[in-house]
């Protein structure tokens, strides 16, 4: 069995494809991804195989978007990426490459994240079953934008038109949030299948550092992340800091593998600043992590049973801030209200209630209970033999 995955090329979306991907080859199946030439080489790095297909955007084109972007609200922002960017400028893009790798490599089966659109319509013009995986906020109010660019995309490949939008989880619709996670106001699709998120953050060479070994015992540890992307919301984690440095407790705050840590000036001895910590290595050591509720962040947490304070900026983010402080596992400072004093409150809230403690690790149980993704690969196999 060959199979082909394909995705955005920002590293966010294809960290939770990864497991999935080794399972597969593991169990003897060969397996590519396809993405754009920045996500190949990404890729490479790790020892993936990718087919470049389409492009990547130009400087000029992500600084114009950029500047649109600037001046919207979350939501606004989101509209874009669901109507003009993924299934429009990027997809088209991709598209005649897909198609011409489908036809040459002929993939038994194609596993899309779920926000990378040329992948399904290639597969469908081929007559190749395909998989969706959830690597965001499940978001159904959003899926009429997609109509416009996929119907062209669609009608371009000879596709008949697709009123209900039942191309995108046809086969199956592997969802990577725990059960209790999800809002019975937005029903997943009959398609929905769980799968237990396994963290992938080994896409660099960082090591644990060594003074993580020797954290004091006698008091909380906090760790504070703005992900891959959201690092250069200006002031957030300036904010972080001015909020945290003098708490009775210890500060670990990653900036970014483009961001320098010095540049944020000397700390005391209970901060700590570094470019990029794995995540699976240093949650173990801590009571709390500050964040901007971006999925694979917020999933990682919850698998470690940890409580959260979000500081949401864009994309799928406040969707999944509101959803944990629904659930009680997070305080939520608005975008508004993102002031040091905002987030010093927040985090002592939470380290001062255990609830919130507890249902975090309610999480946690529930997402070790999920189907892992060898147990997927099963399920793959029969939509192979079965297409």
């Amino acid at each position: 069995m060959r199979v082909l995955f394909t995705s955005q090329p920002e590293s966010g979306h294809w960290h939770p494809l990864i497991p999935l991907a080794r399972a597969l080859e593991a169990a003897g199946y060969e397996i590519a991804f396809a993405t754009t030439p920045m996500g190949c080489a990404r890729l490479g790095a790790i020892g993936v195989r990718c087919m470049p297909v389409g492009r990547d955007e130009t400087a000029e084109e992500i600084a114009e978007r950029g500047a649109r972007l600037n001046e919207m609200a979350a939501e606004d922002r989101a509209v874009v990426f669901w109507s003009e960017v993924f299934p429009g400028s990027r997809a088209a893009r991709a598209l005649p490459d897909l198609l011409t790798l489908v036809r040459a490599w002929r993939p038994s089966v194609v596993v899309r994240e779920f926000l990378e659109f040329a992948g399904c319509i290639a597969a469908e013009a081929e007559g190749i079953p395909h998989v969706s995986v959830q690597v965001a906020a499940w978001r159904p109010w959003l899926h009429p934008l997609l109509h416009p660019a996929l119907d062209r995309l669609r009608a371009s490949v000879g596709l008949d038109y697709d009123p209900d939008l039942a191309m995108l989880y046809r086969h199956l619709f592997l969802v990577t949030a725990p059960p209790s996670f999800s809002d019975a106001a937005s029903p997943l699709p009959p398609t929905a299948q769980s799968l237990r998120p396994v963290v992938f953050d080994r896409s660099g060479d960082e090591p644990m550092p060594a003074w993580v070994e020797s954290l004091p015992t006698d008091r909380p540890t906090v760790y504070a992340t703005m992900g891959t992307v959201n690092n250069k919301e200006v002031g957030v984690l300036d904010a972080i800091l001015d909020g945290l440095r003098d708490e009775p407790f210890t500060l670990i705050m990653t900036t970014g593998r483009d961001r320098e840590p010095r540049a944020f000036g000397p700390q005391p001895e209970n901060i700590h600043l570094e470019r990029y910590i794995p995540q699976s290595l240093l949650f173990p050591h801590c009571d709390l992590v500050v964040n901007h509720g971006g999925t694979g962040t917020v999933m990682a947490a919850l698998g470690a049973g940890l409580p959260m304070v979000i500081v949401p900026v864009a994309a799928d983010q406040p969707e999944n801030a509101r959803r944990c402080a629904e659930i009680g596992v997070a305080r939520v400072v608005a975008p508004a209200a993102r002031t040091p004093d905002m987030i010093r409150a927040a985090v002592r809230a939470v380290l001062a209630d255990a609830r919130y403690r507890v249902n975090a690790m309610r999480l946690r149980d529930e997402i070790d209970a999920m189907p892992g993704p060898g147990q997927i690969v099963v399920m793959l196999e029969r939509i192979a033999v079965d297409r």
